[in-house]
C-alpha cells in the first residue's frame, strides 16, 4: 500500500469519526464552538476597550440604567 492511498484512508477515517462524533455529541459540540466564539468576543472587546476613552463608575452605572 502507498503513502498516498494510507494518508487518504486516515482522512476517510478521521472525516468519518467526526462526522458520527458530530451526528452523536451534537450538545457537546455545541456547547464547546459556544463558549470559544464567546471567548472570541471578549478578547474583541477587551481590546476595544483598551483603545477607548475611560468612563467613571457613575456613567456605567447611569448607562445601565441605575442610579449612579
Amino acid at each position: 500500500m502507498s503513502t498516498f492511498t494510507d494518508d487518504t484512508h486516515i482522512k476517510d477515517l478521521f472525516k468519518q469519526a467526526m462526522l458520527e462524533l458530530l451526528t452523536e455529541r451534537r450538545e457537546d459540540f455545541y456547547d464547546l464552538f459556544s463558549e470559544a466564539l464567546e471567548d472570541m468576543l471578549m478578547v474583541s472587546a477587551i481590546r476595544e476597550g483598551e483603545n477607548s476613552k475611560t468612563v467613571s463608575k457613575a456613567e456605567v452605572l447611569r448607562a445601565l440604567g441605575g442610579t449612579g
